[in-house]
Formats: C-alpha cells, sequence, structure tokens
C-alpha cells in the first residue's frame, strides 16, 4: 500500500518538474498562420489544428518574460506567407531577441531551386538561419504576374460591360486589356519595388550585409546550400534533428556551451541560464494556451511565479465580465466636428456614454474584421473563407460599447473590400464607438484595402505593417454579357419583364443607354462618398484625397508617407496605442478582451435581439452565396443569369456552383480566376508577389 503514495508522489514531481522545466518554444512557419479568430464551432475546433497568428505572435510575446523559454525554433517554408504578416512575427521575435532570447530558424529549402525570398526574409530575424543539406537558397527577388483575359472571352463571345473609378481601380483590366495599361503598370511597379526594398533592408540588417551586397547576391540567386553558406546568407547546414538537438544542448547548458559546442554566444547578455534539466520541446499554440491559463487561474499563476514563471506579459487575455454590472455615472459623448459633418447626420447619437470605470479592471477590446466585406450575418459554411459580415462586426461594436470595462477598442482589419453598403455601416457602428468617448485603434493586417480602408475611416488612428496592402480608394460595377457564347451553343433566351430597367443586369445583352447612365451615376455617387469621408477621416482637402485615391493600391510604408496612415506597426503597437490613448497606467500590461467571445450556447443558439451578445458571433461563409454588394440586380436578372448557368458547364460555373449579382452564373468561374466577386469596393487583384 505504502507504494501507491510514493508513486502519486513521484507523478506529482514529474508533474511540477515539467511546469518549472525549461522550454524550447517551436514555431511551426512551414503553413501560413491564420488571421483573425473562427466563430463558428467547426471552423474554430479545426483551427485548434493549425496554427494563427496570435499564436505565435502572443505566444512570442509572454515567452519574452518567462525565463524558461530562452530558445525559438522555427521551422520555415514556402507557404504564401503575405509580406506584412511576416512583418508582424519578425517584429515580435525582435522583441523576444531583444530580451535576451535566443531564435534559430531551420528552412529543408528555402524554395527548392527558386522562390524562396519571402520565408528567407522572415529567417534573417532569427540568429541563426540552419539549411538543410540538400537544400537551395531561392533568393530570386520579387516577381508578379497578371492574367488577361480579353483574348480568350473574344474568342468565346463574352464581352465585359463594366466601369470604374479612376485609371486605378484595374480590377476590370484584367477582362478589357491584352496587356497592363500605363497607370496599371506603374501602380503594380512601384508595389513590387516598395515590398523589394523593404525586403532588401530586412536582409541586409539581418546578415550585416550592405544592400547593394544584398542585390548582388539576389541577382546570383537561386544558390546552393553550400554557396548561400560560402556568401554568409545562412550560418549552418544541418538536418532538423542536428538542429534541436543544438537548441537542445544551449538550454541544458547555458549560453556558454554555443551551437554545436563550439562556444558562439558565449558573449551574449542573457539572464536565462542553463539547469540542466531536461528541456521541453512546446508549439507556440500550445505554450500560448498554457500561459493563458496561468494569468486566469490565480493558483497556477501563484505556482509558476514561485517556480520563477511568467510575471508579466506585452499583453494579456482577460474573460469576459458576464454579470453584466456597470458602474454609476458615465462620461460625455464626444465627436469632432469635422467627423460630424462627414457622417451624413447632423448628430451622432452614440448608443452608450462612456461610464467612469475602474482602471485597474479596464480592457481594450479587440475586434476582428476577416475577409471580403458582405451584408448581413455572413452565410453558413465552416468550410469555406471567412468574412467580414456587416451586421456581426457591428453588432461587435455595440457590444464593446455597452461593456463598462472596455476603456477602448482595436479593429483588426484584414480584407480587400467588398460591399459599398456593408462597409458604410460597419464604418458607421466604428463611428458611434467613439462617440461614447473611448479610443479607437485599427490594425491592419496584411491587406486592408478597398471596403477594408473604408471600414477604417472612423478610428483615432491606423497602423499598418511597411508589407500591409492598402488604399485602392476607388470603385468599379458592371457585368458580363454572354449572348456571343449563347449563340455558339445553340441557346436561346425568351424574356419577360415589367419596368424599363427589369432586365439591367442579365447577362444576355449590353447595357442600354438608359442602363449605362445608371451604372455612371452609381460609380460617380459611390466615388464621391468614398473620397469625401476619406478627406474628413484623413484631414486632406478633397482634390489631395482624390489624388492619393483613383483606385490606386499603396504598400503601407507608402500609404504612411502619404497621409493615408498613422502609424507603422503590428497588432501589438496598436493595443499599446489604444492603451495609452485611453489614459490607462502606462507602467501596466495592456489587457485584451477578444470581442465578440461568446459561450458556445451562444455560439448555437439564435440571439434574442440584435443587440444580443450573440449576434455577433458571425459565422464564415461563402462569398460566391453571400453577397449582396455588387451592382445589386433586379430578380428577373437573376433568373436569367441562373437559367444562363445551364449552358455553362463547359466552363464549371453551373447555377448550383454560387451566385453573384453582375456576375451571374459566371462567379465561381471570376472566382477561380481571381477576379473580384465581392462588391464594388474590392481592391483590384494584384497577383501573387513572390
Amino acid at each position: 500500500m505504502a507504494a501507491i503514495p510514493r508513486k502519486a508522489l513521484a507523478d506529482v514531481r514529474q508533474i511540477a518538474a515539467r511546469r518549472t522545466a525549461p522550454i524550447v518554444l517551436e514555431l511551426d512557419l512551414t503553413v501560413d498562420p491564420i488571421e483573425g479568430v473562427p466563430t463558428d464551432p467547426i471552423t474554430l475546433a479545426l483551427a485548434r489544428r493549425r496554427t494563427t497568428l496570435r499564436d505565435v505572435v502572443e505566444g512570442l510575446r509572454y515567452a519574452t518574460e518567462d525565463p524558461r523559454v530562452s530558445i525559438v525554433v522555427a521551422h520555415i517554408a514556402a507557404c504564401g506567407m503575405p509580406l506584412a504578416r511576416i512583418q508582424e512575427i519578425r517584429a515580435a521575435i525582435a522583441a523576444f531577441r531583444a530580451a535576451g532570447g535566443t531564435a534559430i530558424a531551420y528552412a529543408d529549402t528555402f524554395g527548392e531551386f527558386g522562390g524562396g525570398t519571402a520565408p528567407y526574409y522572415l529567417a534573417c530575424a532569427f540568429d541563426e538561419i540552419w539549411l538543410a543539406p540538400p537544400g537551395d537558397c531561392g533568393l530570386t527577388g520579387l516577381g508578379m504576374e497578371a492574367p488577361f483575359l480579353r483574348g480568350a472571352l473574344d474568342r468565346l463571345g463574352i464581352s465585359v460591360e463594366i466601369g470604374q473609378r479612376y485609371e486605378y481601380k484595374n480590377a476590370v483590366n484584367t477582362l478589357v486589356e491584352r496587356d497592363f495599361t500605363p497607370a496599371h503598370l506603374e501602380a503594380v511597379s512601384r508595389i513590387i519595388e516598395s515590398s523589394s526594398d523593404q525586403i532588401v533592408a530586412g536582409i541586409a540588417e539581418g546578415r550585416g550585409l550592405s544592400t547593394d551586397r544584398v542585390r548582388r547576391l539576389i541577382d546570383l540567386g537561386p544558390l546552393a546550400g553550400s554557396v548561400a553558406l560560402d556568401t554568409g546568407l545562412v550560418d549552418r547546414l544541418g538536418y532538423r534533428d542536428e538542429v534541436y538537438a543544438a537548441a537542445r544542448e544551449r538550454v541544458t547548458r547555458g549560453p556558454s556551451a554555443g551551437f554545436g559546442g563550439d562556444g558562439e554566444g558565449a558573449g551574449r547578455e542573457d539572464a536565462r541560464r542553463g539547469s540542466g534539466a531536461e528541456p521541453v520541446l512546446m508549439y507556440a499554440s500550445a505554450y500560448r494556451r498554457s500561459a493563458e491559463r496561468r494569468e486566469k487561474f490565480p493558483a497556477l499563476r501563484v505556482a509558476a511565479l514561485a517556480a520563477g514563471g511568467p510575471a508579466a506579459f506585452f499583453f494579456r487575455e482577460v474573460p469576459d465580465d458576464r454579470d453584466g454590472s456597470r458602474p454609476d455615472g458615465a462620461g460625455e459623448a464626444h465627436l469632432h466636428p469635422d467627423e460630424a459633418a462627414g457622417s451624413g447626420t447632423s448628430a451622432l447619437a452614440p448608443s452608450v456614454t462612456a461610464p467612469h470605470r475602474d482602471p485597474k479592471k479596464s480592457v481594450i477590446a479587440l475586434i476582428h474584421g476577416t475577409g471580403p466585406v458582405v451584408l448581413g450575418h455572413g452565410a453558413p459554411g465552416p468550410f469555406s473563407g471567412p468574412v467580414l459580415a456587416a451586421e456581426a462586426t457591428a453588432a461587435a461594436f455595440r457590444s464593446a460599447a455597452r461593456d463598462p470595462a472596455v476603456a477602448a477598442a482595436v479593429f483588426r482589419v484584414s480584407s480587400p473590400g467588398g460591399s459599398y453598403v456593408a462597409s458604410d455601416l460597419v464604418r458607421r457602428e466604428a463611428e458611434r464607438f467613439r462617440a461614447s468617448g473611448r479610443p479607437l485603434i485599427v490594425s491592419m493586417g496584411d491587406v486592408a484595402a478597398s471596403g477594408g480602408y473604408f471600414v477604417a475611416l472612423a478610428s483615432d488612428a491606423i497602423v499598418a505593417n511597411p508589407g500591409t496592402l492598402t488604399g485602392s480608394i476607388g470603385v468599379f460595377a458592371g457585368k458580363q454579357v454572354i449572348s456571343g457564347l449563347l449563340d455558339k451553343v445553340g441557346v436561346g433566351f425568351g424574356a419577360v419583364a415589367e419596368g424599363e430597367h427589369a432586365l439591367m443586369m442579365s447577362p444576355r445583352r449590353p447595357f442600354t443607354p438608359g442602363e449605362r447612365e445608371k451604372l455612371e451615376e452609381f460609380l460617380d455617387r459611390v466615388y464621391a462618398d468614398f473620397v469625401d469621408k476619406v478627406a474628413v477621416a484623413r484631414g486632406l482637402s478633397r482634390d489631395q484625397a482624390h489624388q492619393l485615391a483613383r483606385g490606386r493600391v499603396w504598400t503601407g510604408a507608402d500609404a504612411h508617407a502619404h497621409g493615408l496612415v498613422d502609424v507603422l506597426g503590428g497588432l501589438a503597437q496598436a493595443i499599446e496605442l489604444a492603451w495609452s490613448r485611453a489614459g490607462l497606467p502606462a507602467g501596466e500590461t495592456p489587457r485584451v478582451r477578444l470581442t465578440p467571445k461568446p459561450s458556445v450556447l451562444e455560439r448555437v443558439r439564435s440571439p434574442k435581439s440584435s443587440e444580443d451578445r450573440g449576434a455577433a458571433a458571425s459565422v464564415a461563409g461563402s462569398v460566391a452565396g453571400s453577397v449582396a454588394g455588387s451592382v445589386a440586380g433586379s430578380v428577373a436578372g437573376s433568373v436569367a443569369g441562373s437559367v444562363a448557368g445551364s449552358a455553362l458547364g463547359l466552363l464549371g460555373a453551373g447555377p448550383g456552383a454560387g451566385f453573384v449579382p453582375g456576375w451571374g452564373a459566371l462567379a465561381p468561374l471570376a472566382a477561380r480566376l481571381g477576379l473580384p466577386s465581392a462588391g464594388p469596393l474590392v481592391m483590384p487583384p494584384i497577383g501573387r508577389i513572390g
């Protein structure tokens, strides 16, 4: 019997030892981290198997103050990660290194023969770069190719009836041109140039090389691993087991051990000394969840502190206060006169004024807006992409405004745009949140353009990474006409309609002069409203706003130089800025509350009203199934487009595959070709940069 207590005691000691053992933090960057927070239960469950950007960035920030974590090892591969997302991770790695940690990047190959520029740029943020012996360093620079379909559409008998404002809103060019127009070429060339400058500067800084030297090496790429080692682009050639063995040895023996026992790194200031205990390998996602549990449960936190665990973090997520209580008293609502003038109403009535709050309990509300901007809540579909659904996002702002603990909000936007109406509805609710007397900061992800920029206009400040794609202040709308194709395959049409413009969006005929006039009126109205709101929000004259608009896409660095963005940085900088502008204590770590964060029950049950917190839990949806923001066609036009789809099986675009007003039954084909189908405020397709 005595053996049982001894075994139990041994198990407890083993668990305790594991809790206090040194950690080798592992980052899986072989797949693009998920942006945003899934809201429907199925997608949320599946996402736990995928690394999220939040896992990586927040995990590194927890590790920055955790003496158990002295080493980070990242497995890196070419995975299509956008430049801005790479920069967010690079910034988090830089903060970890600045706090005394060591970061190792390992790649099987930086692009097999080519295409490795982006992952190599990410690796240059680390202390050391390891490359597998058979791997290549595909450092070949940046390039982009765009398809032009005019010739193919002519052969198929399809014409395009479309208009845009202005020359840089070049989404239509892929359909109506055979090559780059001067404006299209200018805009894309500048994006590539700006992105390339950022990458070259980052590589030069990380590897201790001049920018001219980096450009020469790029022109020589791709390079074999041995050549990359000789030229100083990588530090070591080794397989995964050798990388992890070196990392564990450093943790066990301390920084004097160096990598591979040769004493490198011995002079590094590092308070995290080797303990001799066997280190624990842990993914960033698991480590972040563990760190959050320590913060939420005092017993775990006290145990962690007693063991020398994390004592402070850059920012911490706190659970919802679900008792509904709020303190007495309220602050004055306020709105800048210029903003009121641009809101379209004589006065902006907030739903709730900012209450007096306890600074020790104050939090920053974090609201995610990911995917194309669409009306409503977004259509069900856990296996399709996320959408920035207007009603759900607006409900999140209303929920934050009613929460007495919320001192400020950060709106994380990662969207190429979409519906004009939906974008303005979100902007309005964001404006109403600010009218409660609390600051709102927008943090832009890899892209926040067109409608994605529109929703950011109500903020106190816009924060973007240098590689963020933003701007695209313009509008386009129209339809495809497939009468020539239908004639070729022998499909005839009969039509009955009441109303001069009932078949305006029919794909079987071009616009009439009257319908074309209506389209031009729509384009002028939307563009004028967009530019006017930009001018008011950014403190520009209308002419200045127009010159920066015209549909042009900017990198975050260029947008900052032109006054469209206030601060260059990532989500962490946005949260710190919100904390500061809310007047909260400078010495405290910002406390963050994800909004919405409904319970499991609230995720599945129908909300009781549009003010219910469950109303903010939108579900991921199919763009083709939920978009209503394109130039909305009449019912008759939609029926005609669906009927036309029966003749288009050869294009893989039958009516069952989805329908978008304007594209009609060709919506799935348009989506497969990378063409915008989410509404008139969509960033032009840039093409894959790599």
